[in-house]
């Protein structure tokens, strides 16, 4: 009795450590930013892996697209920072399921946790914009910048809260209602219409910025604050084909005696100023989305150099929304339907009188044309036209005539 007792308690007991045991496994978690399912083309995305009840323990950490348990092939565009993927300059490809895997050693054993997939679906551009002035997504410490939510004349923009994403992933998200920035550190002076703006720029004021009201947010821009000597200045929103863009090459003291622009890191162009010009511009006049890319400039012996900024170029075939027109495309439908119509009630009335006329060519070879064997006088072609035609007749006389045996001979067989 004493023994079955024992093993009794001895089975519970592991029961309660295995069922302790699974509720304090690790679970990954893996978060969007800016939160939701849809982003926008040409804005910057940053996904955070997050191991709950993961202990103390070192984790490494990959991350999959499309595709779980195969490694995501990072790049230009493409960050990975410990526990943190980055887009910058979202594409069309970087829509799609993506995975965060979690990785460490636990008393020589392997242990591996997977997220659940977190669903990215890539928009055009965005119905509300974010309005960054000056437009740059570089700035210096010390300068001076201002953060708008979308304007509306109808609705004076009423509702929307302005929030910022901190590089730690703290949320902070400005109080337009009691007429402040709060808690959006550093210098930050309100401003009517739901903005803030940022007089002595320092490095906790870098971050990623958008706008949400209702469910609905506008696109996203990630700022960053420079302590170094040289920043580029770029335009934040997409540029439409045919404008003309400029980007400043913006030294801290001044600049050296030459200044090389690169996109995706090929020299583009290198541009002569004094030492004591602090700002350096290229033009591109006529853009076209051959243009787009990263771009950065840097001085001549490339000791000073800009981080990359991306240049989105729109094609002037989509619309605001990022739509393309349907006016269009609905011109290019009903015209396709129109040729399709017109080629048809031109084919039925051809092959109506072809069959008519296939018809009665037999009919006359039968019943209107005198047979050969008849003894039927023929008139000589006199001309190369009439020989031409009586060969033509004589050819359905002599197909008229294998015809009538086939259909005598029949006849015969069936009476037999």
């Amino acid at each position: 009795m004493s023994i079955i007792l024992i093993s009794r308690l001895v089975g519970l007991t592991a029961f309660v450590i295995q069922v302790a045991t699974s509720k304090e496994s690790p679970k990954a978690i893996l978060s969007v930013w800016p939160p939701g399912t849809t982003v926008y083309v040409g804005e910057s995305v940053f996904l955070q892996c997050r191991v709950e009840r993961g202990g103390t323990a070192a984790w490494t950490y990959r991350w999959s697209r499309k595709q779980p348990h195969t490694t995501l092939t990072t790049g230009r565009g493409l960050l990975v920072s410990g526990d943190s993927l980055s887009i910058t300059g979202v594409s069309r490809e970087d829509s799609g399921p993506y995975w965060c895997q979690a990785e460490t050693e636990r008393n020589n054993v392997t242990v591996l946790v997977q997220s659940d997939p977190a669903h990215m679906a890539v928009s055009d551009l965005a119905h509300s914009m974010l309005t960054v002035t000056p437009s740059s997504r570089q700035f210096y410490r010390g300068d001076r910048f201002t953060v708008q939510c979308p304007t509306s004349e109808s609705n004076n923009s009423t509702g929307w809260v302005l929030q910022q994403l901190t590089k730690d992933f703290g949320l902070r998200t400005a109080d337009f209602q009691n007429g402040s920035c709060s808690p959006l550190e550093g210098a930050v002076i309100p401003k009517t219409r739901e903005t803030c703006i940022f007089s002595s720029v320092y490095s906790g004021n870098g971050g990623l910025y958008w706008c949400e009201r209702a469910g609905v947010r506008s696109n996203a821009v990630n700022i960053s604050v420079s302590y170094g000597s040289i920043i580029l200045e770029s335009p934040v929103h997409a540029v439409s084909e045919g404008d003309v863009v400029v980007l400043s090459c913006i030294y801290w003291n001044k600049s050296r005696s030459e200044t090389t622009f690169f996109r995706n890191g090929v020299e583009v162009v290198t541009l002569s100023s004094y030492k004591t010009d602090k700002v350096i511009k290229m033009t591109i006049d006529n853009v076209t989305s051959a243009h787009q890319g990263f771009y950065k400039c840097a001085s001549r012996d490339r000791k000073m150099e800009s981080s990359e900024s991306w240049l989105a170029v729109r094609s002037n075939s989509t619309s605001t929304d990022g739509s393309t027109d349907a006016a269009g495309d609905g011109v290019w439908k009903w015209a396709s339907l129109t040729c399709f119509i017109v080629l048809l009630l031109l084919l039925i009335p051809l092959t109506i009188w072809l069959v008519y006329r296939y018809r009665y060519q037999m009919s006359c070879t039968r019943g209107c044309c005198p047979s050969t064997k008849e003894g039927a006088a023929m008139a000589l072609p006199k001309t190369k036209q009439d020989v031409s035609e009586v060969q033509w007749d004589l050819s359905w006389m002599e197909m008229s005539n294998l015809l009538d045996k086939h259909y005598i001979l029949g006849a015969v067989v069936e009476s037999n």
